[in-house]
């Protein structure tokens, strides 16, 4: 075997190599071909060529595979040869060698220059002349010169020289004797080559005749004659002879064609050939005999001419032009007489006017006219405020520039984002401040109403988050301040935060839901078929996100993916900008803290940022500033940092521990609340900020149980600022509406150590029984520290129920009142727990409250006029008439309260929800301690305004969205609280007891729409009210034999035989009314995986601080309950059997008390059906009808069990009646599914599996069969299981849908026809076996056979061979079913009625089917 060269071989290795190789006799790898010389006329071996003179030829060696060079290394492709890319030559001769064999001798190459023919070519001697060459050139002389051509570019000065002068020679060649003149070749030979040279195609027809008198193209020079000029002039005359003989339309299409046909290339060069031979201003004197005969062509040819010769380009501009002929004419072009100086002619460079240079010393276009129907770019000026675009501004405001729309005021999103990525500082800060008043206008709704789509989205898809990013790592503090503002102003609404500052003192008003957009799963298919443990987790998923895919889900997780947190801590510590940067920054980590409680965490964690935050901003010792603002608030306290503390400690008690232990905020409230705002060394109203946001974040501590030593500590400066808070001050105080909230906060302060104190007795047992393990430690403070002060707060409540009277302290009292009423609950509440709870002492006391304080208020003609506010103010009630509101988007969620105090709501000061809310909250609290008090509110209760709230609850369907979820559950209390009032009232008294069912429906209602946070409440309704017999009034007052006396009306009105089973529904009801309290049971045992959230939210309800986790709700994914919730038991255990794809079931046996519960499910959705039909409106029929098809899929007998047979059977004939029919729509999915014929598929396989002929299971799958339903379900029973038609066997009695929705309208689907006719012919469909859908079969067929519409071909066919095999049918009964099937009939024996004889025009149509038929077989034979 041969073996490769190696390096280290010799030359004798090699040539023994090569001796063996030869020897071998083996194929080489390259073969030898013969490569012709195509310059020696030499040709290949196909050629017949000998190999003589084999010195000259070259052996060319051809290797497959191998590049004929290097890659290039360019991105511009390689040059490739024709020959080369072939093959490679390998030459072995030396250099010299090669040189001469390929080289050829100089004469051959001078043999292929052709000599110009220069004998008549014309010879000028050079003057003789005593100037010097070349000729001194003055600037004044300057103006006498050509004019350089616009198509040659930039010429010399010395070059203009020369082209005018030759022009002058020119000029003068043409002032010959008349002649001269005449003879052909005088002119033409004095001219220059460059005038010589020319084509008139722009001019018309009859005038090129006449004005071209020698030829511009063709100038005779290098023709081999020797008057080459008369050869030129003699082609000259015959083409002008040719034209002569022409019409003007002949030489138009001539001229078209020529166009056509020519190069575009070359026509363009023969135009730059005359643009630059001919002279800009033609002499007068030429042909001055031609002026009176000169022929003018008409203006409608010479425009034709024109446009003809036009470029495509200009074409298309003209044909724009003629259409737009409504817009203004465009603006003259500048001259040198609208310039402002005149340029003098020794100016260098000054001589030629550029008009694109001077555009912009124009007058600007007018605006747009109003009436136009085309969409305009927005553009704003720098306050953010929308410019129209007809508005026609002064150019003085700074606001028009020369970008696109130079008549247009204002800059276009996009241009901003430019100039923010400018090099001028001062561009780059206006750009983010004008973007930033964008963001905030936006927010605010100001341009939901006058622009297209959302502005947030599209500069948040166009990366304005980025953009904001690259901002802050500005180096110039002017820019930074302006990214920092632009980045508040998109994350930040100050009205979203002083409403939540004025909630912050309702109950509940400490828990916030977190601001996260609204989860959507994503499917990764990276993990599809993965086992569980080999799955990516969320954070690692999270993690391998790119920022860009982070922010668009998430803006607050994308900022803190880019780093946003390091870089803000930086510009506090090292930067330390202006006091408004700093209250930006403060205001966007506030806003990043309320995001999660992940977000508030890395706050916390970030590197030197909290401790900046605390030493700079929140110091313990402080000098008075010499200004009201000063230039730096560096050293001083600010409010903006003491809530951003106050919002994290919001996201749990771990990290309020971790502000109180390790930052020292305990010291800092120490320091801000021990002494009087005036003394605190700072401006009044900051003070009194300071202050209020001091008590809220000490009452979110005490939430917790914690901070609570301090209160001991502070008592006295307490009970001072208490009794010093209600001093009257004049109603202009600026300092009034601070002093309410710092107040109010104070009381909140209070509510929540009183629930911290009334726990301690509780957790000291706790620790005692289980001796410290899993208990949390006792508080510092305990329930005597905390009597002291009812006694003066009640005291302040009656003042302020006297001072409603005053009409300047009004509105301040309507602010405090409901304070006090929460802590009136709170101290109550906790005092019936405690040992030292007094009952009697207690009791005479809460009647005192009642007397004295609580009825007083409620008659207050104030009180009344603001709860027949209800209504209006309720975010429930007025969902559709609820303003769009502020733009929200789904990645950045906040609270749309932009505007929230100029309209109504719950929020507004005619709001009677807060003391409403505080007023229920004492009512339950007492009544729960004194029953006998409960009578005394029977008013409230059945006042016209509260039950006409209610009625219009009930009947409500809101919306859930994180805009409206932060107010719902504010009312959804409030609901709770008259329902508990209700619950108390019914059982004792009649008149309240008359509208049971009004509150029970607003419970069934209310149920579903509870959020999470409030699964405590979802319970105790349950357990109450709900399920309640006292609330189900029809259950005692003879509503079941009102159910039974409709049941016999209807029979006597339908005059036929119904099932047995259907006759029960009376009966069955009664019996629901006796199993309430099972059902209950029932209910809450499959709801029991919802516990821990009950006992959480427990915990946050009831006050029991020292349990509480964190004032953070869960996230808002949705309500507690779904709206489906009372098929609840069957769905979990249709879930829990785990049906398989084929139907059958994988689990044989129901669990244990399976049967009970479903009994329980079905009576309850039975009486719910029969009197609570509106609380059921939320789930659609197709829902309910998939949902109690668990009943037949969840095992093999269960339907069977004759409980669930009557409750079915009864639930069955309650869906199929008339109104609730025409509503069911099965082409909709049911929720969870993605169509109704998935669900279809698995009855049809059940039905065949186990249904034994069932006819409750028949008529369930009948319903779905119904014409005006998907053909789709029909096909599947009659060609994929067209064995169920043998046991299909459901009467038409026992069916309590009319039969004329399954055969009206006709059947139009051929193959569902085809599979009709198949299955009666074959006999699989009999009228004994099924006999409901034997007569949907003949109707559908014999309407289609006896059809008189038009239809196509093949539907034409079919029916012709249908009716055919009919007629030959050897089954003679149902031959004349077939043919003489009339109209189903519900009395009749066959369900059906037949004609006696054919009907004339079916015998006709029979007859001529059939006579076709006959002619077709005689021509056969």
């Amino acid at each position: 075997m041969l073996r490769r060269p190696k390096p280290t071989d010799s030359e004798a290795d090699l040539l023994r190599e090569q001796q063996r190789f030869l020897t071998s006799g083996a194929p080489s790898a390259a073969s030898v071909v013969r490569r012709p010389d195509k310059r020696r006329g030499e040709a290949g071996e196909g050629e017949g060529h000998s190999g003589e003179d084999g010195g000259s030829q070259r052996d060319v060696v051809t290797i497959e595979d191998l590049p004929d060079e290097l890659p290039s290394l360019t991105p511009a492709p390689p040059k490739k040869s024709r020959f080369k890319a072939s093959r490679v030559t390998f030459e072995d001769e030396d250099a010299g060698e090669t040189l001469d064999r390929h080289d050829s001798h100089i004469s051959a190459v001078l043999s292929r220059i052709v000599e110009r023919d220069t004998s008549s070519a014309p010879i000028s001697v050079p003057v003789f002349t005593g100037l010097a060459f070349p000729k001194v050139l003055h600037r004044s002389e300057t103006g006498n010169m050509a004019p350089p051509a616009s198509t040659e570019g930039k010429r010399s000065i010395f070059a203009r020289q020369i082209a005018a002068q030759r022009l002058k020679e020119a000029k003068s060649s043409l002032h010959c004797s008349p002649e001269a003149a005449q003879t052909p070749g005088c002119g033409e030979q004095r001219l220059p080559p460059e005038t010589s040279m020319d084509t008139d195609q722009c001019d018309a027809p009859g005038d090129r005749l006449r004005t071209v008198s020698t030829p511009r193209l063709v100038s005779g020079q290098g023709l081999r004659v020797s008057d080459s000029s008369g050869e030129t002039m003699r082609i000259h005359k015959e083409n002008q002879a040719k034209l002569q003989a022409m019409s003007p339309s002949e030489i138009l299409e001539e001229q078209k064609k020529l166009l056509s046909q020519l190069d575009p290339r070359l026509v363009e060069f023969v135009r730059a050939r005359k643009a630059q031979n001919v002279p800009t201003s033609p002499s007068p004197s030429k042909h001055p005999e031609d002026k009176s005969s000169q022929h003018h062509p008409s203006e409608s040819e010479s425009s034709n001419a024109a446009v003809l010769l036009q470029k495509p380009q200009e074409v298309e501009m003209e044909a724009e032009k003629e259409e737009e002929e409504d817009q203004p004419p465009p603006p003259p072009a500048v001259t040198v007489e609208d310039l402002p100086v005149r340029p003098q002619k020794q100016w260098v460079h000054m001589d030629k006017l550029e008009p694109e240079k001077l555009e912009w010393m124009k007058d600007l276009p007018a605006p747009r006219r109003k009436g136009t129907k085309k969409a305009m770019q927005a553009r704003f000026d720098f306050a953010g405020t929308l410019i129209p675009p007809t508005e026609d501004l002064p150019t003085h405001l700074g606001l028009h520039h020369h970008g696109e729309e130079p008549e247009r005021a204002g800059y276009s999103l996009q241009e901003l984002f430019l100039l923010s990525r400018s090099q001028l500082i001062q561009q780059r800060s206006l750009a983010l401040g004008t973007l930033a008043n964008i963001l905030s206008k936006a927010r605010a709704g100001e341009y939901a109403s006058v622009l297209k789509g959302s502005i947030m989205s599209t500069l948040l898809d166009a990366g304005l988050l980025f953009l904001l990013r690259f901002a802050l790592d500005d180096g110039v503090e002017g820019v930074m301040s302006a990214a920092v503002h632009a980045l508040n102003s998109l994350l930040v609404c100050r009205d979203d935060e002083e409403c939540l500052d004025c909630t912050f003192s309702w109950f509940g008003g400490l828990a916030v839901f977190p601001l996260l957009p609204s989860a959507q799963e994503e499917e990764d298919e990276d993990d599809e078929g993965l086992d569980e443990s080999m799955k990516e987790t969320a954070k690692e998923k999270e993690e391998r996100k790119s920022d860009h895919d982070v922010a668009r889900q998430d803006v607050v997780k994308g900022l803190l993916k880019m780093k946003l947190l390091p870089r803000l801590r930086y510009i506090l510590e090292v930067v330390r900008p202006s006091p408004r940067v700093v209250q930006d920054i403060m205001e966007v980590l506030t806003r990043i803290a309320r995001h999660s409680s992940s977000s508030a965490t890395q706050v916390l964690d970030c590197p030197r940022l909290m401790e900046t935050v605390m030493s700079e901003f929140l110091p313990t010792s402080w000098t008075a500033s010499s200004s009201v603002q000063p230039q730096s608030v560096y050293g001083l306290p600010l409010a903006s940092a003491v809530k951003l503390l106050r919002v994290l400690a919001t996201s749990g008690r771990h990290a309020c521990a971790r502000l109180l232990n390790s930052l020292g905020v305990r010291e800092r409230l120490s320091c801000l609340l021990s002494a009087e705002p005036t003394e605190l060394l700072l401006e009044p109203s900051e003070a009194h900020r300071i202050t209020t946001e001091a008590y809220r974040l000490w009452a979110v501590a005490a939430g917790y149980g914690q901070a609570c030593k301090l209160y001991i500590d502070l008592y006295p400066a307490l009970v001072k600022t208490l009794q010093s808070a209600h001093r009257v001050l004049p109603p202009s105080d600026p300092l009034v509406p601070l002093q309410l909230q710092r107040l109010l906060a104070l009381l909140s302060l209070l509510t929540q150590v009183t629930h911290t104190a009334g726990c301690h007795q509780e957790l000291q047992a706790g620790m005692v029984s289980s001796q410290g393990e899993d208990c949390p430690p006792p508080p510092p403070v305990s329930w005597g520290h905390v009597t002291g002060l009812q006694a003066s707060l009640l005291g302040h409540l009656k003042g302020l129920i006297k001072s409603l009277d005053n009409p300047v302290q009004k509105d301040g009292s309507l602010t405090l009142i409901p304070a006090y009423l929460v802590y009136l609950e709170a101290y109550y509440h906790q005092l019936s727990k405690q040992n030292s709870f007094k009952p009697v002492e207690t009791l005479q006391e809460l009647e005192l409250l009642t007397s004295e304080v609580l009825l007083p208020l409620m008659h207050h003609n104030i009180i009344q006029g603001l709860i027949r506010n209800l209504k209006s103010s309720s975010l429930v009630c007025n969902v559709q008439s609820s303003d769009p509101g502020p733009e929200t988007i789904p990645n950045l969620p906040g609270l749309a309260c932009p505007g929230w105090k100029d309209r109504d709501g719950l929020v507004s000061s005619s709001s009677p929800f807060p003391l409403l809310t505080g007023l229920g909250l004492l009512l339950e609290t007492i009544t729960g301690i004194h029953k006998g008090l409960c009578r005394k509110f029977t008013g409230f209760l059945l006042s016209e305004p509260v039950i006409d709230y209610l009625r219009s609850c009930s009947q409500a369907q809101p919306s859930l969205s994180h805009t409206r979820a932060w107010l719902l559950r504010h009312e959804h209390h409030l609901l709770y609280l008259l329902l508990r009032l209700a619950h108390r009232l019914v059982p004792v008294e009649p008149q309240v007891a008359i509208h049971a069912s009004l509150y029970h429906q607003v419970a069934l209602v209310l149920l579903p729409w509870l959020l999470p946070g409030s699964e405590y409440l979802a319970h105790e309704l349950l357990s109450t009210i709900i399920f309640s017999k006292d609330f189900i009034s029809e259950g005692q007052s003879g509503g079941p034999e009102a159910v039974e006396l409709g049941e016999l009306k209807l029979h006597e009105e339908t005059q036929h035989r119904t099932s047995p089973s259907l006759q029960t529904v009376g009966a069955l009801l009664r019996e629901a009314c006796v199993q309430l309290p099972a059902i209950r049971g029932c209910f809450l045992t499959y709801l029991a995986h919802l516990e821990s959230s009950v006992l959480l939210s427990r915990n946050a309800l009831l006050g029991r601080s020292s349990w509480i986790k964190s004032h953070l709700l869960p996230e808002l994914t949705g309500p507690t309950l779904p709206s489906d919730w009372p098929f609840l038991p069957l769905v979990s255990l249709y879930e829990r059997m785990g049906v398989s794809d084929g139907g059958g079931l994988s689990v044989e046996e129901l669990p244990q008390g399976a049967l009970q519960s479903v009994t329980h499910c079905l009576q309850w959705l039975l009486l719910l059906e029969v009197w609570r039909e509106e609380a059921l409106k939320v789930i659609l029929p197709v829902a309910k009808i998939a949902r109690l098809s668990c009943v037949f899929l969840c095992s093999s007998d269960l339907f069977l069990e004759r409980p669930v047979q009557k409750l079915t059977w009864g639930l069955f004939r309650l869906l199929t009646r008339g109104s609730r029919l025409d509503s069911l729509d099965l082409n909709v999915p049911p929720p969870g599914l993605a169509s109704f014929q998935d669900l279809f598929s698995a009855l049809l396989a059940q039905y065949e599996a186990v249904s034994f002929g069932d006819r409750l299971f028949g008529c369930w799958v009948l319903l779905p069969l119904q014409r005006r339903y998907s053909a789709a379900m029909r096909l599947a029973v009659f060609g994929e299981h067209v064995g169920i038609l043998r046991s299909l066997g459901v009467t038409r009695e026992q069916l309590s849908i009319p039969i004329e929705r399954f055969t009206s309208p006709p059947e139009d689907s051929l193959p569902l026809l085809r599979l009709y006719f198949r299955s009666l012919v074959t006999g699989s469909l009999k009228s004994s076996w099924c006999p409901i859908l034997y007569v949907v079969a003949l109707s559908h067929v014999n309407s289609f056979i006896f059809s008189q519409d038009a239809a196509a071909q093949e539907v034409e066919t079919a029916r012709r061979s249908m009716l055919r095999k009919i007629y030959y049918l050897t089954d003679e009964v149902l031959r004349n079913h077939l043919l003489l099937f009339r109209l189903p009939q519900q009395t009749s024996e066959l369900g059906f009625d037949t004609y006696e004889q054919l009907p004339p025009i079916r015998a006709k149509r029979l007859e001529s089917v059939l006579g076709v038929q006959d002619s077709s077989d005689d021509k056969g034979d």
